[in-house]
């Protein structure tokens, strides 16, 4: 049976929750929009078949990948099963392929032009599992720098929730969880006076 993978890889630009998205060059659906994917290579595992894809349209390994669910047959694909996987990269870090054929882009999720394969489902599906795990997780640390401003930091939780926190509340929390700490560095953001760089205590994902 034809197994296949595919990638939705989450970042953060312009306030937005952006998802990764290739421009088909052939048939089926040839000139619309998909997540990054393809089948596995002969003797390739699934997990290594992800990790592979990853670093072919990022340029990076070392970010937040997890098995996301497993669909039978996708619209037109030619895999019967598509097992799914979602990544969170900094889009600071990430560079994606040059290519004019199979173009890679970032697309803001909520305002994603017509996809192949109903990948539609799978990106919700995808950010609705995010959503949870800021709820629990750490795994916003894949989204951002090394170091950062807690209004970064917020901006981030604001961008995936698709809605505006409260900054105190904000900062209380994610402090008292123990997920960030301060540093000796700070950030000169306009008129207004240096804002503290944080760092996060552990950058791998962790439970709450």
């Amino acid at each position: 049976m034809p197994v296949a993978v595919v990638l939705v890889i989450f970042t953060v630009r312009s306030d937005r929750l952006n998802v990764l998205l290739i421009e088909r060059a052939a048939e089926p659906c040839r000139g619309q929009w998909a997540l990054p994917g393809g089948l596995l290579l002969e003797g390739e595992t699934l997990d290594a078949a992800a990790k592979r894809k990853l670093a072919d349209e990022t340029g990076v390994a070392d970010v937040f990948l997890e098995q996301l669910y497993t669909f039978d047959r996708l619209g037109r694909g030619r895999a019967e099963a598509v097992v799914s996987y979602f990544a969170l990269v900094d889009s600071g870090r990430a560079r994606l392929r040059p290519e004019s054929e199979w173009r890679p882009a970032w697309h803001p999720v909520r305002s994603l032009p017509p996809l192949a394969f109903e990948n539609d489902r799978v990106i919700a599906y995808a950010e609705k599992r995010l959503r949870g795990k800021l709820e629990y997780t750490n795994v916003v640390y894949s989204l951002l720098p090394e170091r950062f401003t807690l209004t970064r930091m917020q901006q981030t939780y604001e961008a995936i929730l698709g809605e505006r926190l409260d900054k105190r509340n904000f900062r209380r929390r994610v402090v008292g969880l123990g997920i960030v700490r301060p540093t000796d560095s700070y950030e000169k953001q306009g008129p207004h006076r240096p804002a503290m760089l944080y760092e996060f205590t552990r950058r791998e994902p962790m439970v709450l």
